[in-house]
């Protein structure tokens, strides 16, 4: 069974830090393309990143761009995404989704992934 568990998440300050992690089981993703989305309560799914089999190729929305940073160690099966100059607007749940099919590209639609996350919870006050 594939399973993708999030971890990392919880509550800091504007301004702070957090590194979520995504260990895949079941199978192994090192051919496929990975990403992170969020939601907010009241809104839908949103893309966050996306990184491609190799780690070659990331796809950042423009929200995080520059803040946050999308990577992954293919050797333990495990995404990160590195979260800096938190703001109260990141405030979500994060999911990480993985992507079935082998060397696709850093896909910004969730409907690209096939596997996912049950999300871990950032709350970033202010």
């Amino acid at each position: 069974q594939v399973q993708l568990v999030e971890s990392g998440g919880g509550l800091v300050q504007a301004g702070d830090s957090l590194r979520l992690s995504c260990v895949a089981s079941g199978r192994t993703f090192s051919a496929n393309s990975m990403g992170w989305f969020r939601q907010a309560p009241g809104t839908e799914r949103e893309f966050v990143s996306a990184v491609t089999w190799g780690g070659a190729m990331a796809n950042y929305a423009s929200s995080v761009k520059g803040r946050f940073t999308i990577s992954r160690d293919n050797a333990k099966n495990t995404l990160f995404l590195q979260m800096n100059s938190l703001k109260p607007e990141d405030t979500a749940v994060y999911y990480c989704a993985a992507d079935n099919e082998a060397f696709g590209s850093a896909w910004n639609d969730s409907v690209r992934y096939d596997f996912w996350g049950r999300g871990t919870q950032v709350t970033v006050s202010s």
